[in-house]
């Protein structure tokens, strides 16, 4: 496994994440506890959830499924960085989501129970709170660090200039602020390429990419659908068949290049110099070795223009929009 630092904090992460949404809700318990041995035992200490994954009717599920893994010893939880959420509505009870302090400090509680465990690795923001202000929300982190119940701050879907008030805000305090910003990134999404990793980098945030494969679509779903593997229904078809010819360049370019269309989203998303660990969500343990591989994949400055050319990226704004 490699292992990199989070942004520009003195914390190792593993160069893939292993997201947790599908546990409970798609993934039974006892294979979630196995895909989790089997992340350890091929090196990745990253796990990332959130305290509303489960479900609208039982949310925290997930977190709880991860508590009892850790309960059963044999240092899973000194071996894993954990990294969770808050923002989310948690019941109908007033103050029971976003970030106001009273939510920080009950929401931060309620999940070290879940998840069975006395601190948090890296707290993070699931989405930007435009009615708290920075610092009621740095005041209430700082106390939860001060206690040792959170490490590291981290954002979630958050734009660019989100990014700047955060750090700015912090920096008045003296405060390290955020760590990390995890949003939607791969090949066929590419709009934070315009501000939010600028800002990233400019604040030394490490990028934490969800969705690396477009919800399945980067993932060889035209051979899939051919071999009788795998149905698209839903909005998910629209967008296939809008894109068809798009995905069909795209699977086209990992035959020629021997690999699979996942391991090339994957290693085409490890290959960004601001991406620090793209996020990962298997179902089952096979589908966590096959994003493994992706690690030993290699491509070359022709394979990642080829890319460019089939999925455009974007620069820098404004130069991408203007002069």
């Amino acid at each position: 496994m490699q292992y990199t630092q989070l942004g520009r904090s003195g914390l190792k992460v593993s160069r893939l994440c292993l997201g947790t949404m599908n546990f409970g809700p798609q993934t039974e318990e006892v294979e979630a506890h196995s895909i989790m041995d089997s992340a350890h035992d091929q090196g990745i200490n990253f796990f990332d959830t959130a305290n509303v994954y489960g479900g609208a009717g039982h949310r925290g599920w997930t977190e709880e499924i991860i508590g009892r893994w850790f309960a059963k010893g044999g240092e899973r939880r000194e071996h894993t960085v954990l990294a969770t959420k808050l923002y989310g509505t948690m019941t109908d009870r007033p103050n029971e989501s976003k970030l106001s302090a009273l939510n920080i400090r009950r929401a931060l509680d309620a999940s070290l129970k879940r998840l069975q465990t006395d601190y948090i690795d890296i707290y993070q923001f699931h989405h930007i709170d435009r009615n708290t202000p920075w610092d009621e929300i740095w005041q209430a982190v700082e106390v939860a660090v001060q206690q040792g119940k959170i490490l590291y701050s981290g954002s979630s879907n958050f734009a660019g200039w989100h990014i700047a008030q955060a750090q700015e805000a912090a920096r008045k305090r003296n405060y390290t602020g955020l760590v990390s910003e995890q949003s939607i990134y791969n090949l066929f999404t590419r709009q934070v390429e315009l501000e939010v990793i600028p800002a990233a980098q400019q604040y030394g945030l490490g990028l934490i990419p969800w969705s690396p494969l477009q919800g399945g679509l980067l993932g060889g779903v035209l051979k899939k659908e051919r071999q009788g593997v795998r149905r698209t229904e839903g909005r998910a078809a629209e967008t296939l068949k809008k894109h068809q010819d798009q995905i069909q360049q795209y699977e086209d370019l990992a035959d020629d290049l021997g690999q699979e269309p996942g391991d090339i989203a994957l290693a085409w998303l490890l290959h960004q110099p601001a991406v620090t660990a793209p996020i990962v969500g298997p179902r089952t343990k096979e589908q966590l070795d096959a994003a493994i591989r992706a690690l030993d994949v290699t491509l070359d400055a022709d394979a990642l223009k080829r890319l460019d050319g089939i999925f455009p990226g974007h620069r820098t704004a404004p130069e991408d929009y203007a002069w």
